[in-house]
């Protein structure tokens, strides 16, 4: 976490403006990969649906940028994608939080095709495929200027990520994140101790959801723009898989994100045409040589590492330590 935060935070003033404005994209889509990975790892039900409330704050914050001068206010931007992606994730928990497994998968599927298709048939809201675009810089704060460069663009979704991932970090350390380690690997001794699994399960979509929809109000700072594409199924597929190739936990995630858009804009280049075909062998890598993720894989070999390396100091210290005992018995 701390080379992550370093790396972040020093990246303006080595990396140029196309690695800034990427790494900017890659904070907004990193929280929509937290809060899939909040429901998959942390409550154990895998999704692909919460593309939905991100692309719900997204085109919330577009419609508020386009259509009014207060609208292009960052924080106003933020409160109110947060509120009605939560909104869409309390639907969506009427219909997900009393399915499990394949079951669930396979309904958060529909539920994000679902909301693609409204994006696209709903012309008059959404502008259709083409989506709402030029829209005008956002403002961090009122009485503060324009977001005109890329730097304080990265800048600005840089603070508001770290955040709102601050937040999510406090919850999952603290008894709650326990009650959905525990749905997660026994609902049924859960439900008999006493505890209300589904409302706990409707409380972490309304969270998740709300957590997505930072996510996509950022992507419209980020681009200036929304469209039906920007919450498609390969959307879904990378936050998805960003917690197959990190790990469960936020930090993972976050490397995950950052390697999957990575092989995508940056290492794709010279491959045009085959970024799909790359990011498949990442996962099939991932997935095969390091099950547990990247992170923790590394945390495994670091500490058998260590574990070696003791063994190997431990005869030396032994030696060095019955050279006095035995000059003492010649003496």
């Amino acid at each position: 976490m701390a080379v992550l935060a370093g790396a972040a935070v020093s990246l303006p003033h080595w990396a140029d403006l196309y690695t800034t404005a990427t790494a900017a994209r890659v904070l907004a889509l990193a929280l929509l990969a937290v809060s899939v990975s909040v429901l998959t790892g942390h409550a154990g039900l895998p999704t692909l649906g919460q593309t939905a409330p991100f692309a719900v704050g997204a085109y919330t914050a577009a419609i508020l940028a386009a259509h009014s001068t207060l609208g292009t206010v960052g924080i106003i931007q933020v409160a109110a994608a947060a509120a009605t992606a939560a909104g869409c994730s309390a639907v969506m928990g009427l219909l997900l939080v009393h399915t499990r497994g394949t079951v669930y998968l396979m309904v958060s599927v529909a539920v994000g095709s679902l909301a693609v298709t409204a994006a696209d048939q709903w012309t008059s809201v959404t502008g259709g495929t083409n989506g709402l675009s030029f829209l005008p810089p956002t403002r961090p704060l009122p009485g503060l200027g324009d977001l005109v460069t890329d730097r304080a663009v990265y800048w600005y979704c840089l603070t508001v990520a770290a955040l709102a991932l601050t937040a999510v970090w406090l919850v999952l350390r603290g008894p709650a994140g326990m009650l959905l380690h525990g749905v997660r690997d026994h609902e049924p001794r859960m439900q008999a101790s006493g505890h209300r699994t589904t409302r706990y399960l409707y409380a972490v979509h309304l969270g998740a959801g709300a957590l997505a929809g930072v996510g996509g109000a950022l992507l419209v700072t980020v681009q200036h723009a929304m469209t039906p594409a920007d919450a498609g199924f390969d959307t879904a597929v990378i936050a998805l898989l960003a917690g197959a190739v990190g790990g469960r936990s936020i930090t993972g995630t976050l490397f995950g994100v950052t390697v999957i858009i990575g092989v995508r804009d940056v290492v794709g280049g010279p491959f045009a045409g085959h970024t799909q075909a790359l990011i498949g062998v990442l996962f099939l890598c991932c997935v095969y040589l390091l099950p547990g993720g990247a992170l923790t894989s590394a945390r495994h070999a670091a500490s058998r590492a260590r574990t070696v390396l003791e063994r190997l100091h431990r005869p030396q210290r032994r030696r060095v330590a019955a050279a006095p005992s035995a000059a003492r018995e010649q003496s």
